[in-house]
């Protein structure tokens, strides 16, 4: 089974009402010790005089900075709800088919700063926290999270190709090793101009989600990084390259 790896996104949507997150219901439940150390310690952060220049973010956020601190009674949103921006619109999630959704709750994993890795069904309270944020007394959370997610995922990845659609800050803070390495291909996206190619960004975030929507939609479960290569390769001018930790797999657009 192909395992899609997700970033989250900044903009986050909550409820003004609902029951409140249960942590035995989340998956990955050996994560919970670090997800409530963690969240913890962004309550006290957040309700902190340099709240702020900690989580890096302006008083225009004051809202969401605010609500961290509430992270245990706050309405609890389906993950599949939670997330929105650029990525997530592409996905978009509420417009698959049941069949496809089934498909999403089983290969679709995000990655979190607060709680480490969530599925789609997993239902937790919007957030405001980056996994480039270092929290005082723990240090950069990419390596809070580093040893627990390996513990927890490498079971969930198996022999699976893994679909690593994750901006680098968040791959940090897992990175598949061993046998799961030689199946593990990251995403990237360029831009080719009279034969010149660039790096682009907000765009790249779009095309991960149609990426991940493609693969859902498909049906299909390729077995090798070549084979997903084949797989893409049937919609987007791809190429496969080798890495010293995997496999790259850009998508070229063209002006």
């Amino acid at each position: 089974m192909t395992l899609i790896l997700l970033p989250p996104s900044e903009g986050k949507t909550g409820r003004s009402r609902g029951r409140a997150v249960e942590l035995p219901s989340l998956s990955f439940p050996e994560l919970n010790g670090v997800r409530e150390t963690v969240l913890d310690s962004l309550a006290k952060v957040s309700a902190s005089a340099d709240a702020y220049d900690v989580l890096g973010v302006g008083a225009s956020l004051k809202d969401e900075v605010e609500r961290n601190t509430r992270w245990r009674t706050e309405p609890a949103v389906p993950v599949s709800e939670l997330y929105s921006g650029v990525l997530y619109d592409a996905l978009g999630y509420s417009t698959l088919s049941a069949g496809t959704k089934r498909r999403a709750g089983a290969r679709l994993l995000v990655v979190s700063a607060a709680w480490g890795a969530l599925r789609m069904a997993d239902r937790v309270p919007p957030y405001r926290l980056s996994m480039g944020i270092t929290l005082p007394g723990h240090g950069p959370l990419a390596s809070v999270w580093r040893d627990p997610l390996a513990a927890a995922l490498e079971g969930a990845a198996g022999n699976s190709v893994i679909v690593d659609c994750r901006s680098s800050t968040y791959a940090a803070a897992w990175r598949p090793a061993g046998v799961q390495a030689a199946k593990s291909v990251s995403v990237s996206v360029v831009r080719e101009r009279g034969g010149v190619r660039s790096v682009v960004s907000h765009n790249a975030k779009h095309t991960r989600g149609l990426v991940a929507r493609y693969l859902l939609e498909s049906g299909k479960d390729p077995g090798t990084p070549k084979a997903l290569h084949k797989l893409i390769s049937d919609q987007w001018n791809a190429e496969l390259d080798r890495t010293a930790t995997g496999w790259l797999l850009t998508v070229v657009e063209h002006d």
